[in-house]
């Protein structure tokens, strides 16, 4: 994924990019969050200090996309690397807790399909952020230009494949807010 950003002119394109990501990030999640106090007002679902805890763990996990965009991969590798893990690792908590959130909302607030579709993308977010770990942390060259046949080329091969699958896995799961803040 930082691959993609490590180079001029794209590496300030991509730190731009991934910090507009982070700031409509919090303002999706604070929506959400107001959302939830809203319609807890009258279903009493969920205890507030567990959306809130969401909505923490969530801002957590943006704080680290603009530890990701500030610091890039080749220059500070290792400041890099906690911004990505608490990225990811606060990213996958948070939309496990909001499918949570959804399965105890429903019928009234969602429907068990949406419910269904969140808690798919939160598990396949959550298996894919295992093997990114373990691969990742295989690695023991920090470099940009990989070859197949290279040493670690196969770890960053697949660490790179489950990072993108759960960068998309929050994609995914923030498209299906649509229908809730309409």
């Amino acid at each position: 994924f930082s691959d993609t950003g490590t180079k001029p002119p794209e590496s300030g394109i991509f730190g731009f990019m991934i910090n507009i990501s982070a700031l409509l990030g919090v303002i999706t999640m604070y929506i959400r969050y107001l959302l939830i106090e809203k319609q807890n007002e009258s279903s009493h679902f969920v205890r507030s200090s567990c959306n809130m805890f969401s909505l923490c763990i969530g801002l957590m996990g943006c704080i680290g996309m603009g530890i990701v965009a500030t610091f890039q991969e080749l220059s500070v590798p290792s400041v890099h690397d906690i911004g990505a893990l608490v990225a990811f690792g606060s990213g996958v908590v948070y939309i496990t807790l909001q499918s949570i959130i959804s399965y105890k909302s429903c019928p009234q607030w969602n429907t068990y399909f949406v419910c269904h579709i969140r808690m798919a993308i939160s598990v396949i977010s959550c298996i894919a952020f295992i093997p990114m770990i373990v691969f990742a942390s295989r690695i023991s060259i920090t470099k940009i230009d990989w070859t197949p046949g290279e040493k670690d080329y196969t770890y960053h091969f697949v660490s790179a494949i489950c990072e993108w699958t759960v960068a998309f896995g929050f994609i995914f799961f923030f498209l299906t807010f649509i229908r809730d803040f309409q």
